[in-house]
């Protein structure tokens, strides 16, 4: 018995250690385990930093844009990426929107987890307005274009082309976009256009898609320099800073010298611009950049002290009185016709510059299914708008200029 006992307790000693044996060999496991999860991380996290290590050293931007006049946007340059904010001028509050434009193939940087990523050069892209045609067209990118908001409003005869052969696909507006169509199409960007209403988050659908979306505000840029700078933008994403340098330092120049002739002029004539528009008279605030056109034209623009962001909105109670005594009417919209004018409204017939027959409007560059090139190639143009300008309102400073998007109603 005593015998017994002791091969019994003799074998539990065996037991014990192997059933210790195979606890210990689990935690081996475990801990074998964990090692190699954390020996992959560091070697991830070494490849990582050995592969931005690599990319720092190789300059892909060795042409830069500097940004002289548009105050909506920054961009920085490194040698793998650029970052670009871009403001939003409807509120209080600093950056609306936060980029990261990565060169392609290289890895993304340390310290921008909340930015936008958009790998550049950007190749398919997706414009909303046609200012957006306006900036590819500037930079012979029309290629890029897949897609835009309304294929109605399209001037350029290439971007024609693309659409008849089915490449360009329509998405509707802002306030209609079809979300569904744009995430099936999955472009490398979506440009949009800003607004008071044009916050991020009316994107969420997109950008939880991994769409990327960019804002593009330029037309509250105060001056018109500014406004067609954005192209600049437009450039960094392309990786076309050469081209665009090269084309627009002749712009900016050409403007300034236009600018120049009108600065000592003796008598700046009176004017008046737009009109109604469901009730309400929406005219170009003191800041905007239609405002510097009229002064940079050499014009006396009674609203030019008014400071907003964006458009007066008046009655046209408000604007009658001063409208009376213009002596040119510009930008009058959606006519072509003074027989157009009086169906709006009869009272615009007591208008001095309507008597005079001095009535201009900038949609002379209009094709047969509506689109009016001031708003595509006019937005990156805005030395010949000057030039129209002046050659309106001050015929002997320009003699031999032909207008370009302007013509007088008749």
């Amino acid at each position: 018995m005593k015998t017994k006992q002791n091969l019994t307790r003799s074998s539990h000693k065996r037991i014990l250690p192997l059933s210790s044996l195979v606890r210990c060999s689990c935690w081996l496991v475990a801990l074998y385990c964990l090692i190699g999860m954390l020996t992959s991380c560091r070697s991830s996290s070494q490849s990582d930093t050995v592969e931005e290590t690599t990319a720092n050293q190789q300059n892909y931007f060795p042409e830069k844009v500097q940004i002289e006049y548009a105050k909506g946007f920054t961009l920085q340059y490194f040698n793998h990426y650029k970052i670009v904010h871009i403001f939003n001028p409807f509120e209080a509050k600093g950056d609306t929107a936060r980029y990261l434009l990565l060169q392609r193939g290289t890895p993304r940087p340390a310290g921008y987890d909340q930015y936008h990523k958009i790998e550049i050069p950007v190749r398919s892209l997706v414009g909303m307005s046609s200012m957006h045609v306006g900036l590819v067209s500037f930079l012979d990118a029309q290629n890029t274009l897949v897609g835009l908001g309304n294929l109605k409003y399209v001037s350029s005869p290439e971007v024609l082309k693309r659409i008849a052969k089915g490449e360009i696909t329509e998405v509707g507006n802002d306030q209609a976009i079809n979300e569904e169509k744009l995430i099936a199409m999955h472009p490398d960007l979506v440009m949009t256009v800003g607004s008071a209403t044009a916050r991020m988050d009316h994107y969420k659908t997109l950008t939880d898609a991994g769409l990327p979306v960019l804002i593009n505000s330029e037309w509250v840029e105060t001056t018109p320099l500014a406004r067609a700078e954005w192209v600049k933008l437009m450039a960094a994403l392309l990786n076309k800073e050469a081209l665009v340098n090269e084309k627009f330092v002749k712009i900016a120049r050409e403007y300034k010298r236009l600018s120049d002739l009108t600065r000592n002029v003796k008598h700046k004539p009176s004017i008046i611009t737009g009109m109604t528009y469901k009730d309400t008279w929406f005219l170009p605030d003191g800041d905007s950049y239609m405002a510097h056109f009229f002064e940079d034209a050499g014009t006396d623009y009674h609203w030019r002290n008014e400071k907003t962001t964006g458009s007066l909105p008046l009655s046209f109670e408000a604007v009658y009185p001063i409208a009376l005594e213009a002596e040119y009417w510009l930008n009058v919209g959606f006519i072509d016709t003074k027989q157009d004018i009086l169906a709006k409204d009869k009272r615009y017939g007591d208008f001095t510059s309507f008597k005079t027959g001095k009535v201009y409007n900038y949609n002379k560059r209009t094709n047969e299914q509506g689109a009016n090139d001031y708003w595509e190639s006019g937005a990156v143009s805005p030395h010949l708008i000057l030039a129209d300008m002046i050659k309106i309102l001050h015929p002997e400073l320009l003699p031999d200029h032909e207008l370009v998007y302007y013509k007088q109603v008749q």
